[in-house]
């Protein structure tokens, strides 16, 4: 077996038993949840923590990594929106979801594991760097997005209460903390204590698997009711048009090989948990959320070594 197919196997793998230990009741779906609030509270901070406190981003300025990203999920957001708009006749509001369902990428839960396994920690920093502003900028995009819809209704909030809310949940989310620390002690130039290290590392270690397995045991939980076909596109255009984009970008903006690679397989990712949330949020299109996040997942088993070989092959 190939370290690529091994590695493929070994991910969703652990993905899949999480789903079975769900299937067979052996775990409850309670702790699914308090599994997957350990990853993001404590053990995925503490790896973000530890990529950034000795972070090299191997030649790639943030800036230009960005763009090649940033400048492509607009592409398949609108595809998404116009999916379910026009195609499937949903509302404004459920199109904003699908729009964020199919240009959401799974880099905490399933991202971070992979790239460790597949380029190691040098994968891991490029891809802190994506994660650094991927969650703040898709959050504010998804409430600009539904004010405008709003705003059309004439339901629109407080602008001022809004932008406060943002603020606060994006400052006290963990993994922005951990993002934030990292860099902090970076800059301090202070050595870490040996002790404060073991702690970091022993969280850190097992965050790819406890993220994988809980992720496995979600999925059971969401499982696939209705809206199949919608889902279908939209994890369609998620897997397959959102990497398409952004390998040209990576070409346009010539990124260095291995930004250019992590890029690539970052955007083949599933889509993840957060525009579920978001729907849930705003009292729409959750049944259509969950149903990608599901599709996508099980799909990406395929399409995702798909992308990993386009990259080692047109990227390296």
């Amino acid at each position: 077996m190939s370290p690529v197919v091994e590695t493929i196997a070994f991910v969703f793998g652990l993905v899949g038993l999480g789903y079975c230990a769900g299937w067979a009741g052996i775990l409850r779906p309670q702790v699914g949840d308090a599994l997957t609030d350990f990853a993001i509270v404590v053990a995925v901070p503490a790896l973000l923590f530890r990529t950034m406190i000795g972070v090299d981003f191997h030649g790639a300025a943030p800036w230009s990594l960005w763009l090649a990203y940033f400048s492509s999920v607009p592409v398949v957001w609108i595809a998404g929106h116009m999916v379910a708009t026009r195609l499937f006749g949903r509302d404004a509001a459920a199109g904003v979801v699908a729009g964020i369902a199919a240009s959401f990428s799974n880099l905490l839960l399933l991202g971070l594991p992979f790239m460790q396994g597949v380029f190691g920690q040098p994968g891991i920093e490029v891809l802190s760097l994506l994660l650094s502003v991927h969650l703040p900028i898709m959050m504010a995009a998804s409430i600009v997005m539904f004010e405008l819809v709003r705003r059309k209704e004439g339901k629109s909030s407080d602008p001022l209460r809004v932008l406060r809310d943002f603020l606060r949940n994006l400052f006290t989310n963990p993994l922005i903390i951990g993002i934030l620390a990292g860099l902090a002690w970076r800059i301090t130039g202070l050595p870490m204590p040996s002790l404060g290290m073991r702690f970091i590392d022993a969280f850190a270690g097992i965050a790819g698997t406890v993220a994988l397995f809980a992720m496995g045991l979600g999925l059971r939980k969401f499982g696939i009711s209705g809206n199949v076909k919608p889902a279908l596109a939209l994890s369609f255009l998620k897997l397959m048009l959102l990497p398409g984009v952004v390998l040209i970008a990576v070409i346009v903006i010539g990124l260095p090989p291995l930004p250019a690679q992590v890029l690539l397989v970052a955007a083949s990712m599933p889509t993840g948990v957060n525009p579920y949330l978001i729907a849930t949020r705003f009292g729409t299109g959750q049944v259509l959320a969950s149903n990608t996040m599901t599709i996508s997942t099980a799909c990406a088993i395929l399409t995702t070594g798909f992308w990993l070989t386009v990259a080692q092959r047109f990227l390296g």
